[in-house]
């Protein structure tokens, strides 16, 4: 008896013992369970709003070139705002505006040419407010870029291809932007050929490739250093051979040498126009950052090519856009594409009623 009872306390630990971990592993179970159980709540639960989400995106999404289209910088905003914050015109209203446009690289002549019959209607009573004054300011500036035809000129009835000749110095963008209109004349059905005339820019042959390859369009290159007017001609050749509608020719902008680029570019289009086809349009590729010197640029190509429309690149930048009134009203030469970015969709026809708005806006 004496030796019995070790072994039954024994017995009675080891049932203890036993009891005890299966009480902890049902425990454990049921933990378990009441932690898996909610899980597939918290999988589906963000599936609602991710719907949200998809719902309202279509609600904010704005297109890409018409907001680009309203980034002209309005660098009169400030004194539009500053006459229309007075109770009447004065002194400081014409010098606000005045400064406004000459900052805006408008330039004195056509500055002047705009204030000065606003001065006289207000002298005799025909605006009396700053509201009215805006007013006529904004409608004088839109009927100055009235008029004008801005259509990139394409004659189907000529006996072989449109030549389009791209002039310009370089830096401004010329062979970046031809490579845009072909890109858009592609698209419209016809068949483009480009000429890698810019034999004097290292380089300017393979941009122009693959902007060719870009667009789909064929291309006609020729050594470095050749003679650009060989390399037109040989591919208004090529073009008129192989059916093609449209021929456009990238130009030099800076020669290596001594010889003067304005009668390297009389050349071209003489011998552009050699071939079996005609040059129609002569667009003269302005920087509009570069302001007054833009006029100046202008004032040379256009004598020396006969140019026919300006590209004004740059625009989406911190282009002051006035420049717009002194090539067309000092010059005669209509605005026909603005640059508003880098892709090919950026190039976009100039539009003068949307630019005075935006160059006049307050908001």
């Amino acid at each position: 008896m004496v030796h019995s009872f070790p072994s039954i306390f024994l017995i009675l630990a080891v049932v203890v013992l036993v009891f005890g971990i299966g009480v902890v592993v049902q425990s454990r179970r049921y933990r378990s369970k009441s932690v898996v159980a909610p899980a597939p709540k918290k999988v589906e639960a963000p599936a609602p709003v991710a719907e949200s989400v998809v719902e309202v995106a279509p609600v904010v999404e704005v297109e890409p070139v018409v907001e680009k289209r309203r980034s002209f910088k309005n660098v009169l905003a400030g004194a539009v705002s500053s006459v229309l914050g007075r109770s009447e015109i004065n002194d400081a209203s014409w010098d606000d505006l005045e400064e406004a446009l000459l900052r805006a690289d408008v330039g004195v002549k056509v500055a002047q040419a705009l204030l000065e019959p606003l001065r006289a209607r207000v002298k005799a009573k025909e605006i009396s407010t700053p509201a009215e004054l805006v007013a006529a300011l904004q409608s004088d500036m839109s009927a100055r870029l009235a008029g004008n035809n801005r259509e990139l000129n394409f004659d189907a009835s000529i006996d072989g291809p449109n030549i389009w000749l791209m002039v310009g110095v370089n830096g401004a963008g010329k062979t970046t932007s031809l490579g845009k209109i072909s890109a858009q004349q592609v698209a419209l059905g016809r068949k483009v050929m480009m000429a890698a005339g810019d034999t004097f820019r290292a380089a300017a042959g393979e941009q122009l490739q693959t902007w060719a390859e870009r667009s789909g369009a064929e291309i006609i290159r020729g050594a470095e250093g050749s003679d650009p007017s060989s390399v037109i001609f040989d591919a208004v050749q090529a073009a008129n051979a192989r059916k093609f509608d449209l021929v456009l020719a990238d130009t030099a902008g800076r020669l290596q040498n001594n010889t003067n680029l304005m009668e390297e570019l009389r050349k071209v289009r003489r011998v552009a126009e050699k071939g079996a086809g005609t040059v129609t349009e002569t667009l003269l590729v302005i920087d509009a950052t570069t302001g007054q010197n833009g006029l100046s640029q202008a004032r040379l190509f256009a004598d020396a090519t006969q140019v026919t429309g300006v590209v004004l690149t740059k625009m989406d930048g911190s282009s002051k856009g006035g420049i717009v009134f002194a090539i067309e009203t000092e010059l005669g030469i209509p605005v026909k594409l603005v640059g508003l970015g880098e892709t090919m969709e950026d190039l976009v026809p100039f539009n003068p009623t949307e630019f005075v708005e935006a160059l006049c806006s307050t908001t």
